[in-house]
This record gives structure tokens, sequence and C-alpha cells, in this order.
């Protein structure tokens, strides 16, 4: 499904990236794991074009996106959840989410109808979310907001879904839960790519995973053999949540 090559970014005259390749394959959630600055929100929003690629290739179900405008983007099924969550704060909850499936919906006739589906897997998956529909966006709690941010990139029906840290900044019940919620969209063959500070904890849950450090795959293999590997775990899962 996405299959980068050789890909390097950066922000002015400083690079980032240098010379990443990740797959990613239908179907899979694959674990993006590293430092704090190792470039991994760097590459997250390349990918989701708000942030140029500066050399390489992005390939998303057969296409070429290097450099593709991330409102382009929005329509071809894939959806990021950056890092920080970036709810419209004085929006409700409701118009929050019905944002986020902006690209499937009609403009004038059949909206309602349209957005319900979505709206209804969400407050499935979510019902706390339906319990605040009408609340505004910027009241929540910040678990609250997180599920609020997953919600709304999912009611534009994402064949690959980019979390960023979903776990920051929350208290430890609200990442179980947002784990969980990862875990039922992992069920429901979701293909995803997850950044993740808890290491332990992605490399749980994912089918493959990647380690970066300085702009670069250090590291690559089945998730549950680099949970078991001494280099990372004396580096990334002995006491460190990198």
């Amino acid at each position: 499904m996405l299959t980068i090559k050789n890909l390097t970014a950066g922000y002015g005259a400083s690079a980032v990236l240098h010379g990443v390749d990740l797959h990613v394959a239908e179907g899979q959630v694959v674990a993006l794991i590293g430092p704090n600055g190792a470039g991994k929100t760097t590459l997250m929003r390349t990918i989701s074009g708000l942030l140029p690629a500066r050399s390489g290739s992005i390939d998303l179900n057969g296409r070429e996106i290097a450099n593709v405008p991330a409102n382009r983007l929005a329509l071809l099924s894939m959806a990021h959840v950056p890092e920080g969550r970036r709810v419209f704060a004085p929006l409700s909850v409701e118009d929050n989410l019905l944002l986020g499936g902006y690209t499937l919906l009609p403009k004038l006739f059949g909206y309602g109808p349209k957005a319900r589906a979505g709206l209804d897997r969400v407050y499935a998956l979510f019902p706390r979310l339906r319990d605040r529909r009408r609340q505004a966006a910027g009241t929540l709690s910040g678990g609250e907001q997180q599920m609020l941010a997953i919600g709304r990139a999912l009611m534009s029906r994402p064949r690959l879904l980019l979390l960023d840290e979903p776990s920051m900044g929350l208290a430890p019940v609200m990442v179980q839960e947002v784990f969980a919620t990862i875990a039922r969209l992992r069920a429901e063959g979701t293909t995803m790519l997850l950044v993740e500070q808890f290491a332990e904890s992605a490399l749980a849950l994912a089918d493959y995973a990647y380690v970066m450090e300085g702009g670069r795959i250090a590291f690559s293999g089945p998730a549950r053999d680099l949970a078991a590997d001494r280099r990372v775990i004396e580096i990334y899962l002995n006491g460190s949540s990198a």
C-alpha cells in the first residue's frame, strides 16, 4: 500500500531525513519507533504532504505522491492523525467529525444520511464522543481530544491511517483506551503506520516495525523479532519510552 524509497526531507537548510526506505503492506500495522529527534514526525509530515520531499519517492497504492499537496492527498484514501491532536477547538465534536468526512459528503442534498454511517462508526468506537457531540472540542480532556482526532480521520474512510504519537500527554487510563481502539481498528483490517513513544506497546500491536535514528532507519523486521532483539531492548525497551 505504501512504499518509500530513498526519501530525504528537512526544514530550511537543515536535513532531517536521509535516504529513508519503508514499506507498509495492506492490512498491516507498522510501528515506527526511535528517540526524540530521530525524524519520525518529519517522516509522517512528508508522507502526508505537509512537508515537501527533497528527493526520493513515496508510492501510495501505485501512485507517486511525493510533494502532492495535503489537500489533494485527502482524496486518496489516506488520513493523518497528527502529533498533538489539533482539533478545531471552537467547533462542536460533531462538527469536527463532519469536517473529517468532507470529501465524501454531498454539498447539498443527502448530507445528513451520507454522514450518518461514519458518525455511527465513530460513536460506536468512542461512546464518550456521542455523549459530548454538541460540546465545543476545546473543552474536552486531552484523551477525549485524541479520540476526536482519530474519529475525525476515520470519517474519510481511509485505507491507510497515519497515527503520530497517539498516547502523548495522556493519563495512563486514557493511553490504555487509545491502544484498545488501535487494536480494534487492527482487527477490522485498517492499515496503519504508527509512531509511538511507548515502544513496547507499539511492538505488541504491530506486524512489522522500523527503528529510526538520526533520520535513518537503523533496524527493521517483524515486530515480535525486534521486541526480542537485544539491541532494541537495551536502547528502547529497557525503561525507555522513546
